[in-house]
């Protein structure tokens, strides 16, 4: 029994301990804040300039201070349900518009409405706030996007003749089909490679150029879907593509982005869509003398419209320091410093501000290109469905990557988009 006794004085004085040095909420003894700050950057220019930020911030708020956590893209999801659960979330989050609906909605994350300054507000376009708005309530700061564009071989393409496409006068879906049959040899070339390892963003993203919408909200505010002619135009041209012209590796359906580049280098390859930050690895792969260059997606019936799930900064619900929170994502985003992320990360700032910066227009490395398709990007269209992750994983992605390799024609890819998709969503809006 004494011993027992003992030990239960010395694990409440290692209780009170802890809570004297950490205030138990993020304080400590003489008053000053810890906050801490998850960061999701991986590129090494990324996380140094991530840290320099948390650096200089510390320099002039000596009363509270930021603490730099490193997370992980590959895991964030379940990591950040797991701390959230158990009360020990960061204060500060980065993840992505396209994760944060189910955190919004299980009350995890601050309305931030309150809570950011007026500059920030205003300097970030509507149509980027839309991406973190759940409900009545924003919950996240969209702060780096991302538009999907055509990476080519320059030389491959002047060689050619055919018209290069500008933001001003994009290909049309049509004309780019027909150019990639140009440029295909039919004897191991081909004029485009499509990585769809994950083919469910690419697809409905690029569908918004052309009406596509596929998830429609009713007037019960329930969501359905529906595959109607603009959502075809898209797939059918991969499709095509692939099966049809023959213009289209069947070989990298199923690659990453980062699996094409050696074929792209090897003169395989005239075309490959990637993501616009793919730009660094190419910067730093490409063999010596190899000439590329970006150019925009094809354009539909809404021009170059494109869908986007922006990087994101939250606030958990739980931090006791919401306002110190908001004040550093205010500090981390004032217009110099997210021109600094955006460089870091090779993608383009949502701020107007940092957006007409010298630094990201320049003709080198397609910037110019990128930053003229700002204004064309808008919300992914499954942004604030409830139930979309089931949905993607469990019913599109298999559908898409069956319809691509040839496996099932349109009709079949439709109905099981359209019949098991709204079976799943409809389990989440009972």
């Amino acid at each position: 029994m004494r011993t027992k006794r003992l030990l239960a004085m010395v694990v409440a004085l290692l209780l009170m301990g802890s809570a004297a040095c950490t205030g138990g909420d993020g304080g400590s003894e003489d008053g000053r804040i810890t906050l801490r700050f998850q960061s999701l950057a991986w590129q090494e220019e990324s996380v140094d300039v991530n840290k320099e930020l948390v650096k200089e911030w510390n320099a002039i708020h000596p009363d509270v201070k930021v603490e730099y956590v490193q997370g992980s893209w590959d895991s964030v999801h379940d990591q950040l349900l797991t701390s959230f659960e158990g009360g020990e979330a960061p204060d500060i989050i980065h993840d992505a518009s396209d994760d944060l609906a189910d955190f919004a909605y299980g009350g995890y994350l601050a309305d931030l409405r309150e809570l950011l300054p007026e500059r920030l507000k205003s300097d970030i376009p509507q149509r980027s706030w839309e991406t973190v708005t759940f409900g009545d309530g924003i919950y996240g700061v969209p702060f780096l996007q991302e538009p999907r564009v055509l990476i080519a071989n320059a030389k491959w393409l002047r060689e050619s003749g055919v018209r290069i496409p500008t933001p001003e006068r994009p290909w049309s879906w049509d004309e780019f089909r027909s150019i990639t049959d140009e440029l295909g040899d039919g004897d191991g070339k081909y004029g485009v490679a499509w990585p769809l390892k994950e083919p469910v963003s690419a697809t409905l993203n690029l569908s918004l150029s052309t009406g596509g919408q596929l998830f429609h909200r009713g007037s019960d505010g329930k969501v359905r879907i529906r595959f109607g002619a603009g959502d075809e135009v898209v797939p059918r041209t991969i499709h095509d593509q692939v099966n049809t012209d023959g213009s289209a590796s069947s070989s990298t359906l199923g690659s990453g982005g980062s699996d094409t580049l050696p074929g792209f280098f090897g003169g395989k390859y005239a075309m490959v869509p990637l993501g616009f930050s793919y730009r660094q690895q190419i910067v730093q792969q490409a063999p010596k003398g190899f000439e590329w260059q970006v150019l925009p997606a094809p354009a539909g019936a809404d021009g170059l419209t494109q869908g986007v799930s922006p990087q994101t900064l939250s606030v958990a619900e739980d931090s006791p320091h919401k306002e110190e929170a908001a004040a550093f994502i205010d500090f981390l985003l004032q217009p110099r410093n997210m021109v600094r992320l955006a460089l870091g990360d090779w993608m383009l700032p949502t701020g107007t501000a940092a957006l007409r910066d010298p630094a990201l227009r320049v003709e080198e490395d397609g910037w110019a290109v990128g930053a003229g398709l700002a204004r064309y990007l808008r919300s992914a269209p499954a942004q604030s469905v409830r139930g979309y992750p089931e949905w993607k994983d469990k019913v599109a992605t298999p559908a898409f990557q069956e319809y691509y390799s040839g496996a099932i024609g349109l009709g079949e890819l439709r109905e099981r988009l359209v019949g098991d998709g709204n079976l799943v969503l409809a389990r989440y809006q009972r």
